[in-house]
Formats: structure tokens, sequence, C-alpha cells
């Protein structure tokens, strides 16, 4: 059942509208990313919903009940900051109580719950450890035990794991999904980090100067971009210019069969989706290969084509890559191409 509801919200601060009208509805135990870049609004949409910011309009309601006309305090959510927020003279056990003992919970019942929920995020054994003495990643578990242990009927997490690197990053985005399936809590993320999103999120919210561009699952957002601003923001995209005459697509010396109507458009295709080949047949693009950068379980390929620089990402699968200055043939099927007018539109819209 649709559980929280965000009704044409939005927010101005002065002249400036920070959040444009944004309407989202979230399920009982999804999980929901808001994603975008720096100052898109997502942090604003988070700040409203926890009651930090107040709507210049709009509604938010949580389960029927308007949640604009409750204090912050009252809501029943659990909040994890960017910076952890944690109280430096408390143990582990004792930041994670605080909660507990600002509801009145008796001390039995606090402490059995703090026992369970710093086992539920691995610091069982941490319980008298103070934060100083505590790495990045034990504190943000901290942080999350904090804001779980209250049993909160939403989860709000303002990019919690910004702050580690990249491998306790990625480490800490698999626990935190099982934590999240295991209790079933309603969760929103604010992210700007793509793959962070995809990896978490059931679906995700993209944002752009206050305004939504599409809400999807996450292969869907990547796979069927709405606009072009997110073709661009999920991934790496390349946007070749295309002739389309009687269902064929003409992108430098190739062209491919469509199904889209004459004249001049814009041809979006993932690098993952280009494949290196040796025939000529006419749905292959001719390049020579400018520039390769190797990455581990992947070459990065940069290809000059008479339609412009293609970027290629090829799995390694320890064949022999092209050398740069290489010839070079690319091909992709038609299904994986979007193709867009060249005036600003919209891509793979959907209802």
């Amino acid at each position: 059942m649709t559980f929280l509801v965000l009704d044409d919200l939005t927010k101005r601060f002065g002249d400036h509208v920070a959040v444009d009208g944004l309407s989202l509805a979230v399920e009982e135990g999804e999980f929901v990313a808001l994603l975008g870049p720096s100052g898109c609004g997502k942090t604003t949409t988070l700040q409203m919903i926890a009651g930090f910011q107040h709507p210049s309009a709009g509604a938010i309601t949580l389960a029927g009940r308007d949640l604009v006309a409750v204090p912050p305090a009252r809501r029943g959510l659990g909040i994890v900051f960017q910076s952890y927020a944690l109280f430096p003279h408390m143990t582990a056990a004792q930041n994670v109580a605080f909660g507990l003992e600002m509801q009145g919970i008796a001390r039995a019942e606090r402490e059995e719950r703090v026992r369970q929920t710093l086992a539920l995020v691995g610091l069982a054994a941490f319980a008298d450890r103070f934060p100083r003495r505590m790495s990045g990643g034990q504190q943000q578990r901290v942080a999350l035990a904090r804001a779980l242990v209250i049993r909160p009927r939403i989860l709000l997490l303002d990019e919690p794991l910004s702050n580690l690197d990249a491998k306790l990053r990625e480490e800490m985005q698999i626990e935190l999904r099982q934590i999240q399936r295991t209790l079933g809590t309603t969760t929103l993320l604010v992210t700007h980090d793509q793959s962070e999103a995809m990896a978490l999120a059931d679906r995700i919210v993209v944002m752009n100067q206050g305004r939504v561009e599409q809400i999807a699952s996450p292969d869907e957002a990547y796979e069927r971009p709405a606009t072009p601003f997110v073709a661009s923001f999920l991934g790496k995209t390349n946007v070749l210019g295309a002739e389309v005459r009687s269902n064929r697509a003409s992108i430098g010396d190739g062209s491919w069969a469509v199904s889209a109507g004459d004249g001049a458009m814009l041809a979006t295709i993932r690098p993952e989706k280009i494949a290196f080949v040796a025939d000529t047949a006419p749905a292959t693009l001719s390049g020579t290969v400018r520039n390769r950068i190797f990455q581990g379980d992947h070459w990065l390929y940069q290809i000059a084509t008479p339609a412009g620089l293609v970027t290629v990402l090829r799995q390694n699968t320890g064949e022999p890559a092209p050398a740069e200055g290489a010839p070079v043939r690319l091909t992709w099927r038609s299904e994986d191409m979007g193709l867009r007018r060249a005036e600003p539109g919209r891509i793979g819209a959907r209802a």
C-alpha cells in the first residue's frame, strides 16, 4: 500500500525554487533514492519530510496523516546524517540508547534493544567503545543503529556513505541493503552517487534543478532514460548525430534498422553495448583507437569515428585488445540505441 505521499511539494528560498512541484508515492517497505547533482533539491526534500524545512506549497502525508502538521520530534523518523553526528563523550551503546531515553523507554527494554541493534549492524563487540576509537565505517554503523533502534516508520539517509573510502563504501552498501531487507523499514536515501543509488534502491528519483526528471527502477532508468539529462547523468553515454531515412539511421559510415520518423536525430548508446567486430556489414561504424585505459576488469576505449569520438567499454576476458592507433569497426544492436530529435526533447518517455 502507498505509505508516504509527496504531493506537488515545493520549497522556495526567496526567488530561488529549490524544489519545484515534486510528487512521489512510496510503498511501505520500499527503498527509494533521491539522486541528482549538488543543488538539485534532494536534501531539501528530505529536510521537508523530516520537518527541518517547512514546504512553501504542497502536502506530505504518512499513512494518510498530514505529516506537515506534526512536529519533527514526533514524526517517528530515523535519520542518518552525512557527518554521523555522534556524541563524542558517549560510547557506542550510549549513542544508540539516546533516542530511547528521549522516548522514556524503560532501562531493561532499552538495553535489550540497544544490544539487538548493535548486533544487527555488526558492532556487538564495540558497545563500550567511544567514537574517536572507531573507524569511519564503524561510526557509520553506530549512526545507523541509533536511527534504527527507535523502530522508525521511515529511515532517512542523507549521503550516509560519502565520507567512506571506495572499498568500504561498497561493503557498506551491501550491508545497508541487507539490513533494510531484514527489517523492511521504508527508506529514503539522498545521494549524488549514481552507482550507490542503483545498487541500493528499488526505485530512483532523478532530480535536476528542483524538478523530477524520472522516477523508475534503476535498470529502467539506465536502459530507458526519460530525458537527455538522465541519459547523461546515469553512467557514461555516447551521443551521436544520426540521419533517419526510410527506417534506417545513418551514423557515420554505418546504418541501423530503426522504427522512427525521418529527420535529424541524436542517437544514445551506452559504452558497454558497443562491440568490436571484423566485418563491414551496414550496422558497423569505422574508427581508430585514440586512447585505451586498463581498469582491471575492463578496458575503456576512446575511438575516433566519422560520427565523432565514441567511448567503448570492453570486458577483460583475457583476449587480445585492440592497441592504440589500430583500425576497428564498431557495432551495436538497434534496440540498444535510443533516438530523439536533435532539438531538446525526451527519450523513451513513459506515462
